[in-house]
């Protein structure tokens, strides 16, 4: 576990998600504090929550399968909503998977009650009294999903490491969701199976501190 007691950070409880609004130009420093757990994350137009970071758009504007430093991040209307501005991971992350549903664990053999990036997202969503009609395929940080020549994919514990953390620029006002995933069933969340906590901190754009 790294040391997180030197910054004022904000905890993503394990198996649980956070919604945060963060204003245009402002940073969202995100901990993978344990090394092992991945956080599936989404972005919406604080404005106009139709409109939200896409995958699909982002892969199509990259022309890769992974976001790498100084990319940006696009919506589904293809307009930047966020820029990655550092990452001291290894770089991998996952833009292919859906979040997990109750019906993924239903077919691992859990019960309903099970929690899920999902329902994550939902019910973070409604803590600030904001609903959407569409659960948008998330940017799985630090989740390890390697992609063979013959087009087959695997899931493997991620290549993280305690401390690592991903910087996320606003390139509009924007909300940030994080869903420390409950998945302990397959490793996505390390090889114990185990999902933890993270851990973030924002900082407002430069103006924001000489108002």
């Amino acid at each position: 576990m790294a040391n997180v007691t030197s910054m004022n950070l904000e905890t993503i409880p394990a198996g649980h998600g956070v919604a945060i609004e963060l204003s245009f130009g402002s940073d969202i420093i995100v901990i993978n504090t344990y090394g092992t757990q991945v956080l599936d994350t989404w972005a919406f137009n604080l404005g106009d929550p139709g409109e939200y970071m896409s995958m699909e758009h982002t892969r199509s504007r990259l022309s890769r399968l992974s976001p790498r430093i100084g990319d940006s991040l696009f919506s589904n209307r293809r307009r930047p909503i966020l820029k990655l501005l550092e990452d001291t991971s290894p770089g991998i992350h996952d833009t292919l998977l859906c979040a997990c549903t109750k019906e993924i664990y239903r077919e691992l053999g859990c019960d309903d009650g099970h929690r899920s990036c999902e329902s994550n997202l939902h019910e973070a969503l409604s803590f600030i009294g904001l609903e959407i009609p569409v659960t948008p395929a998330p940017l799985n940080l630090f989740m390890n999903v390697p992609v063979a020549a013959d087009g087959a994919i695997d899931r493997v514990p991620p290549q993280s490491r305690p401390g690592d953390r991903v910087r996320l620029q606003a390139v509009m006002n924007a909300i940030v969701v994080f869903s420390a995933c409950p998945q302990d069933v397959t490793p996505i969340n390390g090889a114990e199976c185990i999902p933890r906590d993270a851990h973030y901190q924002t900082i407002a754009r430069e103006q924001d501190h000489q108002q």
